[in-house]
């Protein structure tokens, strides 16, 4: 059962050009479910009927997600819902392999999926995070490169911390950037990111760099690529210098990115394309933001609001 598991996702990563992210939660859910019915005396995935998804997906329904002690005593929908995605993509594969004789997860509901409104720092808290400390010193230099990078162009964290020197046209204002599905878009910057960018690039980099360091823009004290609670730890470490004190997620300098580009009358097509966005459904979540916006405007300043 693990070798068809492992064919599909080469598969996904190789010829469907999904990203790793996407290869590592569908090995660890595809994997949930072979230790299940392993457990259940199914050796094969020609022993695999319907019912027996339906089974294992009733009880990972009614497990306890594991790491959140007694926070929560079932799977969310949308835990649920990776878990069936997962199948379904699989059994899509296996059977069009002839790896199974038949789609059996076809036809599996997915449930609901609730959106949840992305949350924005004001202006006010993005002009405090990016008050630039005091004391220039490279690793200051780079956090600052960071976060002015990340608002100026709305890139995901993953795509701050494997961006590339190569990657840099500072000199025309823009980055060319590897998103999911190593897909590559081209994002402008404004002026104070650029600066930003260079001073980092001439005053702090060079003295972070050492002999096995790669090629990567934001180096760590030791010379090495961040990992993502690294560069998520500067970014806290900022924010809460700045007094910042509400809470602020890893997304949410891609998502004030966004908002306030939407606030400020841009297109939603130009923002799913400086996103990455595959889809426009994804992008118009931030149409119902800034629309809370405009009635939190409109409460405030109309005399008969």
């Amino acid at each position: 059962m693990n070798a068809a598991v492992d064919d599909f996702l080469q598969h996904i990563r190789l010829e469907k050009g999904q990203s790793a992210q996407t290869q590592k939660t569908y090995a660890a859910l595809l994997g949930r479910f072979i230790n299940w019915a392993e457990a259940s005396g199914l050796g094969d995935w020609e022993d695999v009927h319907r019912k027996h998804l339906t089974e294992f997906l009733k009880h990972e329904r009614n497990r306890a997600p594991e790491g959140q002690g007694e926070q929560a005593d079932q799977l969310s929908p949308e835990s649920v819902y990776l878990q069936i995605a997962a199948l379904r993509a699989f059994y899509k594969y296996a059977a069009a392999e002839q790896i199974v004789p038949a789609n059996i997860a076809e036809n599996l509901s997915l449930p609901r999926r609730w959106k949840r409104l992305p949350k924005a720092l004001s202006d006010l808290d993005i002009d405090k995070l990016l008050e630039p400390p005091a004391e220039a010193t490279p690793t200051e230099l780079c956090t600052t490169s960071i976060l002015e990078l990340a608002y100026a162009s709305g890139l995901r964290l993953s795509e701050l911390r494997n961006l590339r020197l190569e990657q840099l046209h500072l000199a025309d204002g823009f980055v060319t950037v590897i998103g999911k599905g190593d897909k590559e878009r081209v994002v402008p910057l404004g002026r104070p990111a650029v600066v930003a960018m260079e001073q980092y690039l001439e005053a702090g980099r060079p003295a972070l760099v050492k002999p096995r360091s790669p090629a990567n823009v934001f180096l760590t004290q030791r010379g090495t690529a961040f990992a993502a609670s690294t560069i998520w730890g500067r970014i806290k470490a900022r924010v809460a210098r700045a007094g910042i004190t509400r809470n602020v997620t890893p997304h949410m300098l891609r998502h004030s990115f966004a908002t306030h580009l939407l606030e400020r009358g841009a297109d939603l097509r130009v923002i799913q394309e400086l996103l990455g966005h595959a889809s426009i459904s994804t992008t118009e979540i931030y149409t119902h933001v800034a629309g809370q916006r405009l009635r939190e405007v409109h409460d405030q300043f109309h005399p008969r609001a």
